[in-house]
């Protein structure tokens, strides 16, 4: 599931007295009832936009364990359950549990996803025409479980299981789902073992100011586990956020993904979307490799506003030794601005353009930093 952005907090069902500053990126606090000292509970409006869902709403829920929590940083397990529904017919609904373990020492960081989406193909490929657009419908069940041991003071470390069942109901007659040569065009099932290593120095996940985050994943699908077919993939994600002077922040980013062997489509790398590549389709390139590298310039002009503005370069690949093509490269800037809803917290609003080459662009409309 897509980073999802939530907009509005309407109202705040407590059951604990303590206060948190730290919660989870996406949420945003509001009144407080105090009854409990263990257990908290947020009610959660959702709105956003994105080229891929254009307007969507919803609602959800975030519950707090507030007696097992992170001793190293403050956050407390939590269980994030959300539902949607965009203009483009897309449903969706998620639960995420986050339990610490042991003070923080271990970290359960788990989703379950189920997709009705009707979606867009072009094709594989860095070089894929416009006129390749086909619209297919799919739905997804999606399951993923991670454990992590916690290597004080930032380092983490653990194993992770992956499941995804892709079934696609409908596409478009004598396209190229339709052709077969595509693998997963009528279903795919991912059944997956993969490590975690990561470093995270940051001082907040939502709209980081400094620090690093620094993680490499290697994900095995395999038909022994269940799977339609079996691959590898492997991501690093490096991330620093350098304080220019009292109101500036530089945040770049260099992200990676390879995948070796009988790959599903909806398991390529993917080119585009509100995080990686502002300015493109989410999905409008795909393909085996892919590489992007990007910086985006903060500065707070006023307590509560912020500008950005930002610059990437990538591709996609069918081997890595077909980067750096000038005919594929795929550059894109933009800028955007931010609002910090409330003085004590570090959770903004964010509104974004961007644009690509050959016509593509994007808005993006949601709550803190794309990375």
């Amino acid at each position: 599931m897509k980073k999802y952005l939530y907009l509005l907090l309407l109202f705040h069902l407590s059951l604990n007295a303590q206060q948190e500053r730290n919660t989870r990126e996406n949420t945003i606090k509001s009144d407080t009832i105090n009854t409990s000292k263990s257990i908290k509970f947020i009610g959660i409006p959702i709105a956003f936009y994105t080229p891929e869902t254009e307007f969507a709403f919803g609602g959800g829920g975030q519950l707090f364990l507030l007696n097992k929590s992170n001793q190293y940083n403050a956050r407390p397990s939590n269980i994030l359950f959300s539902g949607i529904y965009t203009l483009n017919e897309q449903i969706m609904f998620e639960v995420k549990p986050q339990i610490y373990l042991g003070s923080g020492n271990y970290f359960i960081d788990a989703s379950y996803l189920l997709e009705i989406y009707p979606n867009q193909f072009w094709g594989i490929g860095a070089k894929t025409p416009d006129e390749n657009l086909e619209i297919y419908k799919q739905t997804t069940h999606a399951l993923r479980l991670a454990f992590l041991k916690r290597l004080p003071p930032d380092l983490n470390f653990g194993f992770e299981y992956t499941f995804k069942n892709h079934d696609i109901s409908e596409v478009e007659e004598d396209g190229i789902l339709d052709s077969g040569s595509v693998l997963g065009g009528d279903r795919a099932v991912v059944s997956a073992l993969g490590a975690i290593f990561n470093l995270d120095s940051r001082d907040n996940t939502g709209s980081p100011t400094s620090g690093q985050f620094l993680q490499a994943k290697a994900q095995f699908s395999t038909k022994l586990l269940g799977a339609t077919s079996g691959f590898n993939k492997y991501v690093i994600d490096l991330r620093a956020y350098s304080v220019v002077n009292e109101k500036s922040t530089l945040a770049t980013q260099i992200y990676a993904e390879t995948n070796y062997g009988d790959i599903p489509f909806q398991s390529l790398a993917s080119y585009g979307g509100g995080t990686r590549a502002r300015g493109y389709f989410f999905g409008r390139f795909i393909d085996n490799h892919m590489y992007v590298v990007q910086a985006e310039y903060r500065y707070r002009f006023k307590p509560r506003w912020t500008a950005a503005a930002f610059g990437l370069i990538g591709e996609v690949a069918e081997r890595p030794e077909k980067f750096f093509n000038s005919d594929t490269f795929k550059p894109s800037f933009g800028a955007g601005i931010r609002y910090k809803i409330f003085k004590d917290q570090d959770t903004y609003l964010r509104f974004d353009i961007g644009s690509g080459i050959d016509g593509n662009s994007g808005i993006y409309f949601g709550v803190n930093e794309a990375f």
